[in-house]
């Protein structure tokens, strides 16, 4: 069963909003069919015709032309990757830093069961899973930084 807010017509404001088209929603109008069948449709396609112009008006550039008998100095993947690329460049055996890469998601696919004792939700009540997730984000963003660095700097940052 549905409750119904029925409009109550003997409200000034009300009359008001209603003389100027604006009374929509005001007194429970039901979602169907009015807002998903005429409204969204509208706000879907004018989202769609904006991107589809900015688009066609504006396009993104993809960047140089690519030489294929250049080599650049420092070949670097994408940003997203620079902290696994910094760990396969830093560590001296490279099954070492195969295998630190696979402690990442292992890492993540554990961490639900490590948490699932606490019934906290707030994050100052778990400090396991506040300083798990502080260090990895210090840690990604270290090891990311480096990655942009010559090797000889990667691991002090270049401050020593």
């Amino acid at each position: 069963m549905s409750t119904l807010k029925k409009p109550d017509l003997s409200d000034p404001k009300l009359r008001a909003k209603l003389a100027k088209g604006m009374g929509h929603n005001y007194y429970g109008e039901p979602a169907w069919p009015n807002d998903l069948l005429y409204i969204f449709p509208v706000v879907i396609l004018g989202t769609i015709a904006c991107v589809v112009g900015l688009a066609v008006l504006d396009p993104a550039m993809l960047g140089d032309k690519a030489n294929p008998f250049a080599t650049p100095l420092e070949i670097l993947p994408e940003w997203y990757l620079y902290p696994v690329f910094q760990i396969l460049r830093v560590v001296p055996n490279k099954l070492l830093g195969i295998a630190l890469q696979t402690l990442i998601p292992l890492g993540l696919m554990i961490l639900p069961f490590i948490e699932n004792v606490n019934k906290f939700s707030n994050p100052f009540r778990r400090p396991i899973a506040m300083s798990v997730f502080l260090f990895g984000t210090f840690l990604t963003i270290y090891l990311g930084i480096g990655a942009c660095l010559p090797i000889d700097k990667s691991l002090t940052l270049g401050l020593f």
